[in-house]
């Protein structure tokens, strides 16, 4: 595994109370995706080693931060399938985010609808296999 100097690996302010970190099976493509389906901002990224595998990349996404990494075999990371567990927005225009996503090629799991909760919410996949779902609080 190749090390980045620091000059190419910004310090950069982890947002959120809770920070995601996914290991995908193409780390930066899921990252640039990630900014076209969901409005992410890529802050911070460590460059490709001579895999093409990235260790280390930092998004903000809907004003919270999701880490992602390649899998490194070599260090105890193989591949694994995303399982259990769904990443959630908060959002106040669930009709924007979601054309958005599934304009971007996410799959649609539940369209967005009214929930028992009173809430509008809907489910997709990205192409790199993680569950995301979209909550618009009631007003």
């Amino acid at each position: 595994m190749s090390e980045a100097p620091a000059a190419e690996m910004p310090k950069v302010e982890t947002k959120g109370g809770v920070t995601p970190y996914l290991s995908l099976d193409g780390a930066m493509k899921a990252a640039e995706f990630y900014v076209k389906a969901f409005g992410g901002e890529i802050v911070a990224a460590y460059p490709p080693d001579e895999k093409g595998r990235t260790m280390h990349v930092h998004l903000y996404v809907n004003g919270s931060s999701v880490m992602l990494s390649d899998f490194f075999e070599e260090y105890g990371h193989g591949f694994e399938k995303p399982q259990a567990f769904t990443l959630t927005l908060q959002v106040d225009d669930i009709d924007a985010w979601w054309t958005r996503a599934i304009a971007a090629g996410c799959a649609e799991v539940m369209a967005p609808q009214q929930m028992f909760w009173g809430d509008t919410y809907g489910q997709c996949t990205d192409p790199f296999g993680v569950l995301w779902s979209m909550n618009q609080a009631a007003n």
